[in-house]
């Protein structure tokens, strides 16, 4: 029979076939065998959530020519790797001197990957979460980047981008900045409408809002023409109230234009243009799930939070009268609750410390959408308070900051893992207690002192028993950091060791201080002295690097003569210094910078205020910011 005929070759072709997969098999199983194995360690605790590195932004602000599309991680880092394009990272790498001869050797096996330019184009949407800090120096290179952000977009589908404006009055000049950026995105973006394929919409078209107590629609409809968004940005109202419902705003643009995007298969994106975090930031999860549900990302252009501190001042002065005014606005903190002590030692902070990053729900916002924070970290000109112009660095290397981000976690989150741990918790603590705006008995007056000795004695009798009483709080809370500093040693967080060794320097500073204060207050009393200056109306406290010593009578009645004051002093110089040696190129290295050169002493200096200044009729003129 014919299968009886080939059955010695089929027999004989099994048995090769048997010896060269058994071949095969021994050859796979040595490599495995051989592979050696690495073993990697971390230095981050399990429940960190890290982000991104922060990317500063130095884009040719000059219009393109081409259609240059590049994915929104792809841009220049704060590393320093420029990966604009596939190519230019290759040749790159490939000319790095550094490589040329690497000391390890180690090659486990070839690798096959994509080219950053595929990677660009293969991700798909919500692969990646939004950029939580993109530095940049001003409105154009945001604009730039904003432009490739939306090309890349542009490739898949047309896009309708809400712009939503501040009606606040800090914002004025801004807004006519970025109206003038809008022929340079345009120029770009009509590169893209050339080669789109024109339906019954255009590529981009742009609605104009702008929002403060509420919402209002500047241009009726999106539109693609430049001159009616040039004009509606124009057009963009100040509202005299100050409220900044920023959340309720974006939620509005999202049900408005949601819908009609997805019926029409269109692209909805939606940029904002604010200074301040919002008065309705309740409403950050509910806008967060919405943004999420109809895959909106939401991109921000917004200044940096202030250090650990809800608040900034800005400076206004009244054209009509030429009085000066310090009004305050939100501003952050940077976290889902402040880290950091909100007191000075005498009243509520008054300072423009840098954190480095964003409002805590600007920034959560953008990033669980899918869109960019752009850091506008340039100097403001209004902005007030105790380090806004002094020269501090107001920007840090990314690569530390790295270790310093904060928890981007639902407020209900992050509370359950801070109250989670005896140390965090314990600083939480210490910072209510001492929070001015919650106790006002800790707040001790600053300014407006009576040059009348009368009553200059009741302010003082009021004041120095308040003192008394905050340097009793100060004491009982530094108590509770002495329980708890053996458990720094045992906490992962960089952000919460460096938040203890901050606090525990600024309350023994705060405790010499107000010593001085006390000293300060004693002695102006008996002395009585008289202002040297005719206009003189008030007295106002002020630092001094020159200690008051405590005479006989005081030493007698306090029991703290100089020498303990000068060795609290010097403990508190050594604890900042200790701060700036653990944490350097941080922003608690430069609050411990400057408060080191702040001085301890207290006195009392003259000051002219123009009596106008506190009159209903000039009150009634401070515009809401």
């Amino acid at each position: 029979m014919p299968g009886l005929q080939n059955l010695p070759a089929l027999i004989v072709s099994l048995i090769v076939h048997v010896i060269l997969l058994g071949l095969m098999a021994a050859i796979r199983y040595n490599l495995i065998v051989t592979t050696p194995h690495v073993a990697v360690e971390t230095v981050f605790s399990e429940e960190r959530q890290q982000e991104e590195f922060a990317q500063d932004l130095q884009i040719d602000t000059m219009a393109s020519e081409s259609m240059n599309v590049t994915a929104g991680g792809l841009q220049t880092t704060s590393l320093g790797a420029t990966s604009s394009t596939a190519a230019a990272a290759q040749t790159k790498i490939e000319q790095s001197e550094t490589l040329n001869e690497p000391e390890f050797r180690f090659n486990i096996a070839d690798l096959s990957a994509p080219g950053l330019d595929t990677l660009g184009t293969d991700l798909g949407e919500g692969e990646v979460s939004g950029e939580t800090g993109a530095h940049v120096d001003g409105y154009g290179a945001a604009m730039s980047r904003l432009s490739q952000e939306l090309l890349r977009m542009m490739r898949q589908q047309q896009v309708i981008a809400c712009w939503l404006f501040d009606e606040s009055n800090s914002l004025k000049d801004d807004r006519k900045e970025i109206r003038d950026q809008f022929d340079k995105i345009y120029t770009e973006l009509n590169i893209a409408n050339d080669k789109a394929v024109r339906g019954r919409f255009h590529s981009l078209e742009t609605m104009i809002y702008s929002f403060g107590e509420g919402i209002h629609s500047i241009t009726k409809e999106p539109t693609p023409d430049l001159a009616e968004i040039r004009k509606a940005i124009d057009d963009v109202r100040i509202d005299e109230t100050g409220s900044e419902n920023l959340f309720s705003a974006i939620s509005t643009a999202i049900d408005k234009h949601s819908k009609a995007a997805a019926r029409s298969d269109r692209k909805l994106v939606i940029i904002v243009m604010t200074d301040e975090v919002g008065d309705d930031a309740e409403l950050l999860e509910e806008v967060i799930v919405k943004a999420q549900r109809f895959k909106v990302p939401i991109y921000v252009m917004g200044r940096e939070a202030v250090f650990g501190y809800p608040y900034a001042h800005v400076h206004w002065v009244n054209p009509e009268s030429g009085i000066s005014h310090w009004i305050r606005i939100d501003r952050g903190p940077e976290t889902a609750f402040p880290e950091c002590l909100q007191y000075d030692g005498f009243r509520g902070r008054h300072d423009a410390y840098s954190s480095g990053f964003g409002a805590y729900a600007q920034v959560r916002l953008v990033r669980e959408s899918g869109g960019i924070f752009f850091l506008l970290a340039q100097d403001e000109a209004n902005l007030a308070g105790r380090a806004a112009h002094t020269g501090l660095a107001r920007k840090f290397d990314d690569v530390a900051m790295k270790e310093y981000e904060p928890l981007l976690l639902e407020k209900r989150e992050y509370a359950r893992r801070r109250d989670a741990s005896d140390f965090r918790k314990a600083i939480w603590n210490v910072i209510l207690t001492l929070n001015p705006h919650i106790d006002g008995q800790l707040n001790l007056r600053w300014h407006y002192y009576s040059i009348e000795l009368p009553e200059f004695q009741k302010q003082g009798r009021k004041n120095f028993d308040r003192s008394l009483r905050a340097m009793a709080v100060i004491n009982q809370q530094l108590a509770v950091l002495d329980r708890i500093r053996e458990l720094r040693s045992q906490e992962a967080e960089q952000r919460w060791r460096a938040a203890y060794d901050l606090l525990y320097a600024q309350l023994i500073a705060c405790r010499v201080r107000e010593f001085q204060f006390l000293l300060a207050m004693d002695q102006h009393v008996r002395e009585n002295p008289q202002p040297q200056e005719p206009d003189t109306n008030y007295w106002d406290l002020a630092y001094t690097g020159e200690m008051l010593q405590p005479d006989e009578q005081q030493t007698q009645k306090t029991r703290v003569d100089f020498a303990e004051l000068e060795k609290q002093r010097q403990q508190a110089l050594d604890l900042y210094e200790q701060v700036i040696q653990d944490h350097p190129d941080t922003p608690w290295a430069m609050v411990a910078a400057d408060q080191k050169r702040l001085g301890f002493g207290i006195k009392f200096v003259e000051r002219f205020r123009d009596p106008r200044a506190f009159t209903e009729e000039e009150q009634g003129v401070i515009p809401k910011f």
